[in-house]
């Protein structure tokens, strides 16, 4: 995939979700990942002519595990002219060390997300870019159904419930993983591997586990119905609430029914 068609997906998530708006600081969660380097890819040329005028900062939370070798994704950044902030941190060493912990994604994910949180309000960001795509999406559809007897998904954007006036946009919502890796290779990004030895074994990593079981149930399906994808993608969007019998009310998270207004 060409820059040209990364930017167009980008534009059309943006407006259609109105993530941006004039004087917009965004910080970029950089974990130096195909997504998070194509996400400051495409945002950093986004900025060049988008209608709406925005700044940009990037940040990366360093886990403190001595394997990050951040030179790549500064030397990107400062191709941009992209100001990049790393955040020194001990979560690793509390994680593995400290707490021992057996299964830490969901902590280490909460504590990553508090720093990274911190540092973009310190900068004066009132958005936090987060490079979740379209495959995360769908996949998060079908998780929560077969796995937590819920229907839910990641939305395009989403106020921060512990940093007040933050909040948290997915600009590559429409960008499908495949075209990610393509856009990649296409112009040779050169991602940083994990500093998290856990992940590599996804076998004592239930969440990795499940959803690389429902990547390979997508893939298995579209073998018959090759617009499954899209389809599922679409469903988000069109739900008939007139045929649900039973939903969680969004703020205080009560259960309804629609015997209520039957």
């Amino acid at each position: 995939m060409k820059l040209q068609r990364l930017l167009s997906l980008l534009r059309q998530a943006i407006d259609q979700y109105n993530m941006i708006e004039d004087g917009d600081h965004v910080a970029i969660g950089i974990s130096g990942g195909k997504d998070s380097l194509t996400l400051l890819y495409g945002l950093a040329n986004l900025q060049r002519f988008y209608p709406k005028s925005f700044r940009l900062s990037a940040i990366t939370v360093d886990m403190g595990l001595d394997t990050m070798d951040l030179e790549t994704v500064k030397a990107l950044c400062a191709g941009f002219n992209v100001p990049y902030e790393v955040i020194p941190t001990e979560i690793g060493k509390i994680l593995f060390e400290a707490r021992k912990e057996s299964n830490p994604c969901a902590l280490c994910a909460k504590m990553r997300k508090g720093a990274l949180n911190q540092k973009a309000m310190e900068l004066g960001c009132n958005k936090i870019a987060l490079g979740h795509h379209f495959n995360d999406v769908i996949e998060t559809v079908l998780m929560s159904m077969m796995y937590s007897s819920e229907i839910k998904t990641m939305p395009p954007k989403l106020h921060s419930t512990n940093f007040e006036g933050m909040e948290l946009i997915r600009p590559l919502y429409k960008v499908k993983e495949k075209d990610i890796i393509a856009f990649s290779n296409y112009n040779g990004l050169k991602f940083l591997q994990c500093a998290c030895k856990f992940t590599e074994n996804s076998a004592h990593n239930e969440g990795l586990s499940k959803r690389k079981e429902i990547k390979a149930l997508i893939e298995d399906i579209k073998k018959v119905n090759p617009n499954v994808d899209d389809n599922i993608f679409r469903s988000i969007h069109n739900v008939n609430m007139a045929t649900i019998p039973g939903w969680r009310d969004r703020d205080s998270g009560t259960l309804h029914s629609f015997t209520e207004n039957y």
